[in-house]
């Protein structure tokens, strides 16, 4: 497994050799680098940075090699410990810290860690200063503090709570409607640190919580991408503890799903469309997600008469042009919200927030509410890279055998049709190609896609 440096951070699988893996040495290299990129690049005498990290069981380990090398940089921590990606993001503007650092991983599986790097206003870092740090990890351009200018380390373990306040306290989340409406629901939290705080969340919303898989011990018991294929269990104890709702979570808790009163998936995509719905109705506005989401946000936003544009993939990008197009709500189609009110982060407390308080509006099912937006379906599928694969190739290739349709290509090689779309990228989180196809039915989907993927493997020879 390659190391893999993005613009979504540095991550790897734990093990390994030294510059193939996240090992100690690379997680060491990577933290010198982003500690050196702050001092050169922020005029004070001592900096601050913000540490979380996710229940991975390999976290305690980075964790400890990041913190410990920030001191050595002279750089101040401030240890959330066990935290979420939203809670760090939250911390470092309260803080007035001037930069952030999250160990997770985010969706990947547990041999997986990742260093997600933030600066001082809690967002992820631009690309070009992403490639400015890989630049200093590759120079080793390290300079390291003497003994009577070590940083300091502060633990405070309270921000999860702070998180959970600010979210309660935003204007259009209703606490005393939710409370009302009496919903149960079923938590899975992949055992880790959303098994903690999203039900917290809900229990301070009066919500009566069945928790599965919330034991924060870094064990995944299943894949922990939100995806329908891994939720079997959770969409089971839906149906048998006769719950309005079932709420799913990735490892740091950026991603958000929903499962539906009779066990079905509400749709990982329909995350963001219910939150824009509701967020909209409220407060008219603009809409901003990647160009790998469902189509189903710019009808909403359309029907309440704002713009909807896409943006390329990664949350950076989004957040970018949510900023330049002054978006009142926007995201990623994978469930993850971005609600500038609260922060420009996907946050999935805010998500489950807004989504209860549209539910108790309506006064419908989670079914009925999903029935009520328009009909699409999304195929999901991917192909592994070797060494042998020309991803450039390929995507110029189906650039010329589609040139005669809708072609945007600020992001791999998106192909819209009059009622069905294929996106083709480059993952930035893991060595596969990415082929994503929405349809007005699942076979469309489908079809498309096993259509798609049966080019890409005659253009390069596979």
């Amino acid at each position: 497994m390659t190391l893999i440096k993005s613009i979504s951070g540095i991550r790897g699988t734990i093990g390994g050799k030294v510059g193939d893996n996240l090992t100690p040495v690379d997680a060491v290299k990577f933290a010198s680098a982003y500690g050196t990129f702050l001092k050169n690049n922020t005029p004070k005498e001592k900096l601050t940075v913000v540490i979380g990290r996710d229940a991975r069981i390999s976290g305690p380990m980075i964790h400890n090699l990041v913190v410990n090398t920030l001191i050595g940089l002279g750089i101040n921590v401030i240890d959330l410990g066990l935290s979420t990606t939203p809670t760090v993001e939250v911390a470092v503007p309260l803080e007035k810290a001037d930069g952030g650092i999250i160990l997770t991983a985010s969706h990947n599986p547990k041999q997986w860690n990742a260093l997600k790097l933030l600066n001082e206003k809690g967002e992820f870092l631009s690309g070009a200063e992403g490639a400015k740090i890989l630049e200093i990890a590759e120079a080793e351009a390290f300079d390291f503090s003497d003994v009577d200018n070590l940083g300091e380390i502060t633990v405070n373990d309270a921000y999860m709570d702070i998180h959970i306040d600010e979210v309660l306290n935003l204007p259009l989340v209703d606490v005393e409607a939710v409370k009302a409406a009496k919903f149960k629901v079923v938590v899975d939290g992949v055992n880790s640190s959303g098994g903690i705080i999203i039900p917290k969340l809900l229990e301070l919303m009066g919500v009566e919580v069945v928790k599965l898989y919330c034991e924060p011990n870094g064990h995944f018991p299943h894949n922990p991408e939100p995806l329908k294929e891994h939720l079997t269990d959770v969409s089971e104890l839906v149906v048998k503890e006769k719950a309005h709702l079932g709420v799913v979570v990735d490892p740091d808790v950026d991603r958000l799903a929903f499962i539906c009163e009779d066990g079905e998936m509400f749709g990982e995509e329909y995350t963001l469309v219910a939150c824009a719905d509701y967020v909209l109705s409220k407060t008219p506005g603009n809409t901003v997600s990647n160009m790998s989401s469902s189509r189903a946000l710019r009808d909403v936003t359309k029907a309440h008469n704002g713009n909807y544009e896409a943006s390329a993939v990664g949350e950076v990008n989004v957040v970018e042009l949510m900023k330049k197009n002054n978006a009142i709500i926007g995201g990623e189609g994978n469930g993850g919200i971005i609600y500038p009110e609260s922060h420009y982060g996907r946050d999935s407390l805010v998500g489950v927030a807004l989504f209860l308080t549209h539910l108790a509006n309506k006064k419908m099912s989670v079914s009925a509410l999903r029935a009520s937006y328009p009909e699409y379906y999304m195929s999901k599928n991917k192909i592994e890279l070797t060494p042998q694969i020309d991803v450039d190739a390929i995507l110029v290739a189906m650039t010329e055998k589609y040139k005669n349709e809708d072609i945007t290509t600020i992001d791999g090689v998106k192909i819209d049709f009059a009622t069905e779309w294929v996106h083709l990228r480059k993952s930035n989180t893991e060595p596969i190609i990415r082929i994503y196809t929405e349809a007005p039915s699942q076979e469309k989907a489908d079809v498309l896609a096993l259509r798609i993927i049966d080019e890409i493997k005659a253009i390069a020879g596979i």
